[in-house]
């Protein structure tokens, strides 16, 4: 099994959705829903979870997968673990906002 890493960007965007989903709809909501991107985090390596590589024009090299109503970005580490590097909602912008965490 490969060990995956949530980088910084990512582990705050995870805080965040977490106490959104709190807020809006409870505790109990907002732990599976946690737990659901940790599940789909360790199914990376395994190819249980489709990913898409980012789009060229992005320049960067990562890749991406959907869950429900978020955007897993993530990439290959040099040690062969998988980095998550961000978890950005449907509607926000993604150019912008991901680009500078692939190149940390």
């Amino acid at each position: 099994m490969t060990a995956f890493c949530i980088q910084e960007a990512a582990a705050f965007r995870i805080d965040e959705i977490y106490c959104y989903t709190r807020d809006r709809w409870g505790e109990d909501q907002a732990v599976r829903y946690v737990e659901g991107l940790f599940e789909a985090f360790g199914k990376i390596g395994s190819q249980e979870i489709r990913s898409r590589p980012v789009p060229a024009e992005f320049g960067v090299t990562g890749y991406y997968f959907c869950y429900q109503k978020h955007f897993v970005y993530w990439k290959l580490l040099s040690n062969g673990d998988i980095g998550i590097v961000t978890i950005l909602h449907e509607r926000m912008h993604q150019i912008d906002r991901f680009k500078r965490n692939f190149e940390e």
